[in-house]
């Protein structure tokens, strides 16, 4: 089950709580991958993860953003040539192996196929490629706050979510947890927030509220055929435009 683009869209950038969400999540994305670390490369996120990806706009050789047909799209980043795309979920238009770094956010745990995501996540992966996986943690209280987009999909724990990454040909490498603070927007939980972070250090990961998995992308694979999917000339799929018919704008 995907939120709408809008509600996205408004928690991270016009609430409070979303806006510090996003602050302590890219701050984490940040520490395992700086903006000098892609420099040159590939970045791309999937999902909603263009909060993410700003930092990486100078430095990286080609930034997009990834958004699933049934979440919507809205054009990113504010202020600059859009870089944002909608896709469908499993047929990304992108060609095989051209990715460096890969984040997802609310993309895994809202998606009804799983899987066939994860082996689109590693088909685009180049060789030494690496991904960061932003999901919202199964025993913490932010995915049981469905006021907040991760009270939405499906929650998972380290566990099930390493598991998950190693049936698809992932090296799970490094796991953080974030947001120990409670999912509240009232004032004395926003106040004490940074102080909640900072305790959180000092617990084990499955206390905090998100996690974020980095994963390699395990190069030759162990599965079958799995990598050596080419896409065909027309990446988009169904959602090209049709000869003859109008294309709405975005």
């Amino acid at each position: 089950m995907h939120l709408d683009v809008q509600a996205l869209r408004d928690f991270y950038y016009r609430s409070a709580l979303g806006r510090a969400a996003q602050k302590i999540v890219r701050a984490e994305v940040l520490r395992s991958w700086s903006a000098q670390d892609v420099q040159g490369q590939t970045v791309v996120g999937y999902g909603f993860a263009a909060p993410l990806l700003r930092p990486y706009l100078k430095q990286a050789r080609r930034v997009s953003a990834l958004m699933p047909a049934p979440q919507g799209v809205m054009p990113w980043p504010a202020g600059l040539p859009n870089v944002s795309v909608l896709c469908e979920e499993t047929l990304w238009p992108l060609e095989t192996g051209h990715v460096d770094r890969l984040i997802l956010m609310h993309g895994l745990e809202t998606s009804e196929r799983p899987s066939d995501l994860l082996d689109e996540a590693y088909r685009v992966l180049g060789p030494g490629g690496k991904a960061l996986f932003v999901l919202p943690n199964r025993s913490g209280l932010w995915a049981r706050a469905d006021w907040t987009p991760f009270g939405y999909g499906r929650p998972y724990s380290l566990g099930q979510l390493e598991s998950q990454l190693k049936k698809h040909d992932f090296i799970p490498e490094r796991a953080v947890s974030v947001l120990y603070q409670p999912p509240s927007g009232r004032r004395f939980w926003m106040k004490t927030g940074p102080l909640w972070e900072k305790l959180g250090r000092m617990v084990p990961v499955a206390a905090g509220g998100v996690m974020i998995v980095e994963a390699a992308k395990r190069y030759p694979p162990t599965r079958a055929g799995l990598g050596e999917q080419k896409r065909v000339s027309n990446p988009l799929g169904v959602l090209a435009p049709k000869p003859g018919k109008a294309v709405g704008s975005v």
